[in-house]
């Protein structure tokens, strides 16, 4: 797993589409809503602008990057020399999502790590922690659904925008209106439960027993995805 994972980050830093894709965009889109967090804080709060770079970051670099690998590996029979070797499918998929999960990770600290700097420390950090890393299993689950239905890295720039954007919009509006109003139908939705479950972690005020409820639906969009990608997944290229 190891090497294929050394393979792929290499592979990474060659393909500069990728790069952009999975690193360029997602801080540059970070750092305005830090560079403008007064304004954005006045709009939701603190809490809000972290959920927003850790789903932006999740969207276009995780989840993005996850099918775009997937689907260019399938494509150039990259996946079916691979189940030739001693690997095992799981072993694989891990070695190949491995250095963009844990630059995602990186960026996600990072970037809130300045956050925390710029204006104040998160009053749960370790709820933040689950947060973060409930949604990136949430996302890479996605991908790996998502990588079923597409042909080519090309086609990738398609299949990907409904849950990257879709992910975003129910940030936004779960960070912004909070859970009020219409709580079931914004916690079910995928990111709304993740994105309260940060905001509660930021901004602080709900009892962390609370707030960890919120990890089920977004444990339960895991569940999810991978039943779908189960099903949809394919080690051919398709046609």
């Amino acid at each position: 797993m190891l090497s294929i994972a050394l393979s792929e980050l290499i592979q990474i830093f060659r393909n500069r589409l990728v790069l952009v894709t999975s690193m360029v965009m997602p801080v540059a889109v970070s750092a305005y809503f830090i560079h403008q967090h007064e304004v954005f804080a006045e709009l939701g709060s603190l809490g809000y602008i972290a959920a927003i770079m850790m789903f932006t970051v999740g969207a276009f670099g995780l989840y993005a990057t996850t099918v775009t690998t997937l689907a260019s590996r399938r494509q150039n029979l990259f996946l079916k020399r691979l189940r030739s070797t001693a690997a095992g499918d799981a072993g694989i998929l891990s070695g190949l999502l491995l250095p963009v999960t844990l630059i995602s990770l990186v960026q996600v600290a990072v970037l809130l790590a300045v956050l925390g700097v710029v204006t104040q420390a998160p009053a749960d950090p370790a709820l933040l922690v689950a947060a973060v890393l409930a949604t990136a299993a949430m996302m890479i689950g996605l991908g790996l659904a998502t990588a079923g239905l597409t042909n080519s890295p090309e086609h990738a720039q398609v299949t990907t925008l409904p849950v990257s954007l879709g992910v975003i919009a129910v940030a936004t509006w779960v960070g912004i209106t909070g859970t009020e109003d219409l709580a079931l139908l914004k916690r079910l939705l995928p990111g709304g439960a993740a994105t309260e479950l940060a905001v509660n972690a930021w901004n602080g005020g709900v009892p962390a027993a609370d707030s960890l409820i919120l990890l089920a639906p977004t444990l339960a969009w895991v569940v999810v995805a991978i039943a779908l990608a189960s099903r949809l997944f394919n080690w051919e290229p398709r046609r």
